[in-house]
């Protein structure tokens, strides 16, 4: 389920940036400018719930069928931030971005996930096709 997210309010992504300026328009159907800003968006998706978003710009060749991410009180991820350590353009058509994700899952300690992300443009649309978590 998507969690509602106020336009005033800071966005997932980038907390110095209004949701409304940032991801957004993106959710809103705003293509990505480029690999590195569907990578953000995706990232608050995640943090917002947004399993549509999440699966439409999943490339369609690597797209799973459904995505589900786990609602249960005391086991729902909660994401604490992101930092995006490398962006890389390996051609007009292909992208890599690298980054870190901070979460937290129930009353857990805070984790870290690194992940090097393959992206592809198709018909003027940036997809996520797959990575690899570090």
């Amino acid at each position: 389920m998507t969690t509602p997210r106020p336009s005033a309010e800071p966005c997932p992504c980038n907390p110095a940036l209004k949701y409304a300026d940032c991801c957004g328009k993106l959710h809103g159907g705003e293509p990505a400018g480029d690999a590195e800003a569907l990578m953000r968006s995706r990232y608050s998706a995640y943090a917002l719930g947004n399993i549509g978003y999440l699966l439409a710009t999943w490339h369609p060749n690597t797209r799973p069928a459904t995505l589900e991410l786990d609602q249960t009180p005391g086991a729902r991820v909660r994401w604490l931030g992101l930092r995006v350590l490398e962006h890389h353009r390996d051609d007009a058509d292909h992208a890599r971005v690298r980054f870190v994700a901070r979460y937290k899952v129930g009353g857990q300690s805070a984790q870290r996930m690194q992940e090097s992300s393959r992206f592809a443009r198709d018909g003027g649309h940036w997809f996520y096709v797959d990575g690899d978590v570090d």
